[in-house]
């Protein structure tokens, strides 16, 4: 009698694949060219044309840079595994929001900051990202997900998944 075994878990390129396509850094850095009021033009991001005007209520670059560098930590992977409770999500926006309006008050000349529509609009922008950002993978949508893909990748042929399929014997 010889003896088969499941195959052993292995990430398989489709879950890798699926892992490097989540990627909310994406947005942080188009946050950051709307800060400094840009546009992707022809492969590169320019200023955009209404700037022309004289009402550039654009942020410096350190500004946008700061704002962009607060949201990093909940923009990222990990976050997007977890499962944050409601509670600490709240908690936790409504922190990284506060940080980002006293910065900006402490900062309002380094940041370029010349109405108080450029500070409404940084607040909008922190603190929807992060709070967004951390609400997307409760009930473990993602985490789901990707568990669906390794057992599709692990027993693509079988119907019936369960305790008595890891294990098959030839007679």
């Amino acid at each position: 009698m010889q003896d088969n075994y499941a195959p052993p878990l292995i990430m398989g390129n489709e879950k890798a694949d699926l892992l490097s396509k989540i990627q909310p850094t994406l947005i942080v850095d188009l946050i950051e060219h709307s800060l400094l009021n840009e546009v992707f033009k022809n492969g590169q991001w320019v200023k955009a044309d209404w700037v022309k005007d004289g009402k550039d209520h654009s942020f410096t670059k350190l500004g946008a840079w700061e704002i962009k560098t607060l949201m990093l930590p909940v923009s990222s992977q990990n976050v997007s595994l977890s499962n944050l409770k409601d509670a600490e999500i709240r908690a936790r926006a409504l922190s990284i929001a506060k940080t980002n309006q006293e910065r900006c008050l402490r900062n309002w000349k380094e940041y370029g900051i010349r109405s108080p529509d450029q500070l409404a609009l940084a607040h909008e922008l922190v603190f929807s990202n992060s709070f967004i950002t951390m609400k997307q993978p409760q009930n473990e949508g993602i985490r789901n997900l990707l568990k669906n893909v390794m057992t599709a990748e692990i027993l693509p042929e079988q119907e019936d998944v369960g305790l008595k399929n890891l294990f098959r014997f030839k007679k």
